[in-house]
């Protein structure tokens, strides 16, 4: 399969299909597409597999668009401005990536969640509590919140992040809470009561307008 990004700051995918050749959206997923793409509706591993990726935001029930002819497109697109990243899964290079994160995948890819069993993080939820995470073997699509930026953390090394900044991760990265310190820093700082910590080593992608930030700008007047 091939495929081409197009867009700017508001991207879709295109992905160029074959005959024969399968991607798979979740419900509504899909922008627009040829006339020979046939769709399959079903839950994709049975109903627990459903059920169980219905907790990292995504449908219960996944479109799968198979390509009966040759020379057929199919696009996808984001639900919140920002940028699509792909990633190869293939040879156990494992993806978790944040909350409603996933956009479309080719038929290869196993969806899946992921519960973060550090304790802090498992104590306080938020946006690290329950992940996504994407294993098997070929492409996955994932939606970045406005602009992202990418670091490969070394053994050891730690990121401090807002939780809601986070985008994605290799399995290989921790991630757990932490409380802001000092009485001061909490009340009058903007950043919340708890930070996100990104332990390497390992890469991480984060995102640069999180949908949690622009809802607490909307609703205060301010960027925090």
């Amino acid at each position: 399969m091939q495929y081409r990004i197009e867009g700017g700051s508001f991207p879709v995918v295109i992905c160029e299909l074959e005959k024969g050749e399968t991607v798979v959206t979740q419900r509504g997923g899909m922008s627009w597409r040829t006339a020979g793409i046939k769709m399959d509706t079903n839950t994709t591993g049975g109903v627990l597999k459903g059920l169980k990726r219905t907790l990292a935001g995504n449908s219960m029930f996944l479109n799968h668009y198979t390509a009966m002819i040759e020379d057929q497109e199919i696009a996808f697109g984001l639900s919140f401005p920002g940028e699509i990243m792909v990633y190869d899964v293939s040879g156990g290079k494992d993806l978790i990536a944040q909350k409603n994160a996933f956009i479309a995948c080719t038929s290869g890819v196993d969806i899946d969640i992921h519960f973060n069993k550090r304790l802090g993080a498992g104590l306080f939820a938020g946006e690290g509590f329950i992940l996504e995470r994407f294993s098997g073997n070929g492409l996955v699509f994932i939606e970045i919140d406005g602009a992202s930026k990418e670091y490969n953390l070394a053994a050891g090394e730690k990121l401090v992040i807002d939780q809601g900044n986070l985008a994605a991760m290799e399995p290989t990265v921790s991630f757990d809470i932490e409380m802001v310190k000092g009485l001061k820093n909490i009340a009058f700082g903007g950043e919340g009561l708890l930070l996100g910590n990104l332990i390497g080593p390992g890469k991480v992608w984060l995102q640069t307008l999180p949908i949690s930030g622009m809802t607490r700008m909307i609703g205060t007047g301010t960027g925090k």
